[in-house]
């Protein structure tokens, strides 16, 4: 029953139809789980309230200006397993309504099992600007201004040292007295790092899945480990395609491009780089996999489209280009362009052109696109785009980061009148990115992550793994190891969450009140 809810869940997140910017179809995002239904107990049998029950904290609306006031941060908690003395297991989703995270406070994750191993309590919080926790009533430049690395970061402090938990006792668990254990996932997991690195003393330990550690503007390396674990018949045939887009963009051969673009249904579609961009669209699927993921899912169905012919499946090297645009391009006719924009023309649908359409316009809150692509414009890049010359490119070239750069004009043209350049080296400076080292902060990564070369796992550097900031790698996909499920399917995911919980039990074992 409730790998039912994770599934619906990660197709109701990933499943994001008729956005434009791919900025926003890849997002670091930790996996949804909403908590099943029934009536929960304290280890002494007095029943909790529902795991869906919603709190609020008045967080202040600019840390640097206390005299601005306060706005009201919606928050979730379950003191299920706890008992006096045990930890705050405390987490934020990240950049995404948090209202399906519920699920995040049970033991069908990692959170939830910390709890249950220590007898604690876990609390999820809302990020600022996502979702209903809003320091003003819409999403325009001037009331983003607030939206930052160090706001989030000073939110989750601010919380731990002045929140009355709802529950008995609640009201004095703050930090010194209490240990507080800081977990994420993604975005959130890298936020997990920062925070230990600038608000030391705080959180006593921290568990960071997938963290995204590093900024990164040109991030072409997300599609990396994808190349590398995609079934190898069909990385070949997407390359081929690619190489030969790429080639009639070189030759300006205008003719050519037209009628690739039409062979996928999408001759309307103005711009080339446009089209590459939708392209991608296929490849962002892979995000949405996990260790369980059937045969059914979107981005194995495309696999198939391409690699299945006449009851035959390809060979290493694919079928080769004839067959790869007729069998893409039928896939994005037949399945993939009803799938993706549905009723929406092509235009309207994948092309980042108009600034006038009210993807770009609207300001209304609860929209985590905007708030999202805020933050990657200022802060923290992450461009999905084409690789450098002699790597695997099965993501066109044509894509570079001032392609997206262009968009940030687009959505917030009251900030940027020229494309800007995120200020990703200050942020690495800042909070470390991957020269991190905290004691009592827990790395866990996949390898088939796309995420994988934002992390302190990545294959661009080398980081130890030592008993005070153990990293660990399983054959996970993006969060893998925080759903306790994927530890039942996949024995290298079950191995980091076993040593997980280890180090969890013996730091704890540590800790003593501040005096």
């Amino acid at each position: 029953m409730i790998r039912a809810f994770v599934v619906a869940a990660l197709l109701a997140v990933y499943a994001l139809a008729a956005v434009p910017s791919a900025m926003l179809r890849a997002i670091p995002a930790l996996p949804p789980i909403s908590a099943p239904e029934g009536l929960r107990t304290t280890p002494n049998g007095t029943a909790v309230p529902s795991i869906d029950t919603v709190y609020i904290f008045n967080q202040l609306i600019d840390h640097t200006n206390p005299g601005l006031g306060t706005f009201q941060q919606r928050y979730w908690m379950s003191w299920e397993y706890y008992k006096p003395g045990g930890p705050i297991i405390f987490m934020t989703p990240g950049e995404v309504n948090a209202q399906n995270y519920t699920g995040y406070l049970t033991n069908a994750t990692i959170n939830g099992l910390i709890a249950q191993q220590q007898n604690g309590a876990a609390v999820i919080i809302e990020h600022r600007f996502f979702g209903l926790s809003n320091p003003y009533p819409n999403l325009s430049s001037q009331s983003l201004a607030v939206l930052t690395i160090q706001q989030a970061i000073d939110d989750l402090v601010y919380f731990a040292q002045q929140a009355n938990l709802p529950m008995p006792g609640g009201d004095n668990v703050k930090p010194n007295t209490t240990p507080w254990i800081l977990v994420g996932g993604s975005y959130s997991g890298a936020l997990t790092s920062w925070t230990m690195v600038n608000q030391p003393g705080i959180f006593y330990a921290g568990y960071s899945s997938s963290g995204v550690v590093e900024a990164i503007t040109d991030y072409w390396a997300y599609f990396k480990p994808i190349q590398e674990y995609m079934p190898q018949n069909c990385s070949a045939d997407v390359q081929s395609v690619i190489t030969y887009l790429d080639g009639l963009y070189a030759a300006n051969d205008t003719q050519g491009l037209q009628e690739l673009k039409s062979a996928f249904g999408l001759g309307g579609l103005s711009h080339i780089d446009d089209f590459a961009n939708a392209l991608e669209s296929n490849l962002f699927d892979w995000q949405a996999l996990q260790p369980d993921t059937g045969p059914g899912a979107m981005f194995f169905r495309f696999c198939d489209a391409l690699e299945v012919k006449n009851g035959e499946i390809a060979g290493p090297s694919g079928w080769g280009l004839e067959n790869a645009i007729q069998a893409w391009g039928g896939f994005w006719n037949s399945t993939y362009y009803q799938y993706l924009c549905g009723d929406i023309d092509a235009e309207t649908c994948l092309g980042t052109y108009n600034a006038s359409q009210s993807y770009w316009t609207s300001t209304a809150v609860n929209n985590n696109a905007r708030s999202w692509t805020w933050m990657v414009c200022n802060q923290v890049g992450y461009y999905q785009d084409g690789p450098p010359v002699g790597q695997p490119a099965i993501v066109s070239r044509i894509l570079t980061p001032e392609y997206f750069e262009r968009q940030c004009v687009n959505m917030f043209p009251q900030k940027f009148s020229s494309p800007p350049q995120p200020a990703v080296a200050q942020v690495d400076e800042d909070y470390e990115g991957w020269g991190v080292e905290v004691d009592r902060l827990f790395f866990a990564n996949g390898q088939r992550d796309p995420w994988r070369e934002a992390t302190v796992s990545s294959d661009f550097i080398y980081k130890a793994s030592t008993d005070t900031q153990p990293i660990y790698v399983g054959d996970g996909f993006h969060c893998s190891d925080m759903i306790t499920e994927n530890g039942v399917v996949d024995a290298t995911i079950a191995n980091v969450q076993s040593a997980a919980l280890g180090y969890m039990k013996t730091w704890l074992a540590g800790w003593v009140p501040s005096t």
